[in-house]
């Protein structure tokens, strides 16, 4: 058994927390379980990783690292994203799961995948 336990969050830059905190919360339904000064800590379904926002550097690099989430109604959340006006990439399909790609309010690529 290694030293680690688990992956305790995912971190990602935003220019502004509170307004990035509140457009995951109204666009994603995601709850605010802890904030500080320069970053707040997102509950992520029931027993989800959690998502820290944090104050930083905004930098266009397709390389960086981002969340893919899972959600079983991946036609419902495509749907409802895009009533919001979120901008999203197209709803693929490979051998093995359904995914699209979308952005939040900084430019952070996120993604949503569904597999059975």
């Amino acid at each position: 058994m290694g030293l680690i336990d688990r992956i305790d969050t995912i971190c990602l830059p935003v220019s502004d927390v509170k307004k990035a905190s509140a457009w995951y919360q109204e666009t994603l339904g995601f709850q605010e379980s802890f904030k500080a000064d320069g970053y707040c800590v997102l509950h992520v379904g029931e027993k989800g990783i959690p998502l820290t926002l944090e104050k930083g550097d905004m930098q266009t690099n397709s390389n960086n690292p981002y969340p893919i989430f899972f959600s079983e109604r991946i036609d419902q959340l495509y749907a409802l994203l895009a009533e919001k006006d979120v901008s999203l990439g197209e709803l693929q399909h490979d051998d093995v799961n359904r995914f699209f790609d979308f952005f939040d309010m900084d430019g952070n690529r996120l993604q949503v995948c569904c597999w059975k």
